[in-house]
């Protein structure tokens, strides 16, 4: 007779099958068994016993401060948000041994500074270029005063012991508009004629300044900023 039909065969089955169904009734036992284990102490435990497991490990052993005594001097980093530094150079286990995450070759890998702060690698860096930015009022060669010219033959247009400003010469047409808040008085290859006037600006020459006061009128200087007669 073959094996399949012997009866030994058949009392393998049958304890076999009489394993498979114990282990399915332990396996419901103990999953009936935990379920009925979590839900009893759930209805069991306080509030202040669900409270310290919740929050428990974010204070570490440490209450918090109240909420309404919360100010500058009572604040303290949270548990896990400050890591302590890195051991480099200990061993090739530790992730950061050998090269200590610096690489192999190049000059950043080497001991000490690698570059000076504002180095870009040896082009013109950026506090080299912004001096020839146009409009940007920095480096030496944009600290100067620009002034809107007024030559003293311009003066010429106005009448004797009349006060002069930029204003009034404007008026009369002897000067354009301009985008300069500062007016700066100066010589001119034409002299000047009219006698007895009171210019207002922020600035005058020498010559100019000499050429005013020689014709009995008077250089009244502007401050560049507020605009009034500066005491002299």
């Amino acid at each position: 007779s073959t094996w399949g039909s012997s009866p030994r065969a058949s009392l393998a089955s049958m304890l076999l099958r009489l394993a498979v169904a114990a282990a399915l009734f332990v396996s419901a036992e103990g999953l009936l068994g935990s379920v009925a284990r979590a839900t009893a102490p759930a209805a069991a435990c306080s509030r202040a016993d669900l409270a310290m497991r919740v929050f428990d490990w974010k204070t570490r052993g440490s209450e918090a401060p109240a909420l309404e005594g919360l100010d500058l001097g009572s604040l303290s980093k949270s548990p896990g948000s400050a890591h302590r530094a890195a051991r480099k150079g200990r061993g090739i286990s530790a992730g950061q041994g050998a090269t200590c995450g610096f690489g192999t070759r190049g000059q950043k890998s080497r001991s000490g500074h690698s570059t000076r702060p504002g180095f870009e690698g040896g082009q013109i860096p950026l506090y080299r270029r912004l001096p020839k930015f146009v409009g940007r009022p920095t480096g030496p060669g944009h600290t100067k005063t620009e002034y809107e010219i007024i030559k003293v033959s311009a003066l010429n247009q106005l009448d004797d012991g009349a006060e002069v400003d930029y204003a009034a010469l404007l008026a009369a047409r002897a000067v354009s508009k301009s985008k300069r808040k500062l007016n700066k008085v100066v010589g001119a290859a034409d002299k000047l004629t009219v006698k007895n006037l009171k210019v207002r600006a922020h600035a005058f020459t020498s010559s100019a300044r000499a050429e005013i006061e020689a014709l009995g009128g008077s250089c009244i200087e502007l401050s560049p900023t507020t605009g009034e007669p500066v005491a002299a």
